[in-house]
């Protein structure tokens, strides 16, 4: 790593509120990074991957003289803005960034309770990690279904949404798509936690049936707050349908998700 490096973290982190903002995002001590920023250490392999996966550099980039860097981050800056400002979709959602800053406290995993659209009468648990990506908050939500009791793995239906997150007036909205078939949007609102420590948040979700009418329909939907970092594998193993009277769903849950609803707990539009 050149002695550039210091100089080149430096104008990184210009794009930035402050210093700490960055450390924060990153997970990284505030005082070691001072150090890098100083030229007074070197990242080791683990943080200057972290470091280059956040700001979007290659390695061998912040090894480059700083006058050459400044160039190739100025010339990607354009290059980047020049897409954005050709693409009406980004053009269409940009405003809704400069709230984003709401949602960093809502980051992490969660464990998504609905009634199935697709399965009537049943509980689907579903698995979502909601994450900042460059000034944006994106989530992933997996699901899946077994075709039959006792069924092998060839007989679990999987599905991964891949969405964006927003956060509005004191609500929190989201709209994602199935990114495995390319079949399906949904979107989801939740209401916000203003307890200092979040469990489970409350919204609506609408989407199809995954049958043959593909029936618009609309849910009431929980998010159980896992944490930060979890054991992926132990959750998704938890990722499936549920009866109603299920021991592992609670009765808070169950009570949240019953109110007042249609038949079989959609509320479907004809």
């Amino acid at each position: 790593m050149s002695d550039s490096l210091g100089t080149n973290l430096k104008l990184l982190c210009s794009h930035y509120r402050s210093i700490a903002e960055v450390c924060r995002k990153l997970g990284l001590n505030r005082a070691q990074f001072n150090r890098y920023l100083a030229g007074q250490s070197r990242p080791t392999v683990h943080n200057l991957k972290r470091i280059c996966d956040f700001f979007g550099v290659e390695a061998h980039e912040l090894a480059l003289p700083a006058d050459a860097f400044a160039r190739l981050v100025g010339a990607r800056g354009n290059d980047q803005q020049t897409v954005a400002a050709g693409d009406p979709l980004l053009e269409l959602f940009a405003p809704l960034r400069e709230h984003a800053s709401s949602l960093s406290r809502y980051c992490g995993y969660y464990f998504e309770y609905s009634n199935c659209m697709s399965v009537p009468g049943q509980v689907l648990l579903s698995l979502v990690h909601l994450r900042e990506d460059r000034g944006s908050y994106v989530f992933e939500r997996q699901e899946r279904q077994e075709r039959a009791r006792g069924g092998t793995a060839e007989d679990w239906v999987r599905c991964r949404y891949l969405g964006a997150a927003f956060y509005l007036q004191d609500r929190l909205f989201l709209i994602d798509y199935e990114s495995l078939t390319g079949n399906e949007m949904s979107q989801t609102i939740l209401i916000p936690s203003f307890k200092s420590r979040i469990t489970r948040l409350n919204g609506l979700k609408t989407g199809v049936s995954s049958g043959d009418r593909r029936t618009p329909a609309c849910t009431r939907v929980v998010w159980q707050y896992l944490g930060a970092e979890i054991n992926r594998v132990n959750a998704y193993r938890q990722v499936m349908l549920y009866p109603p009277d299920d021991p592992r769903i609670d009765d808070d849950i169950r009570q949240r998700l019953s109110g007042a609803q249609l038949r079989d707990g959609l509320f479907e539009i004809e």
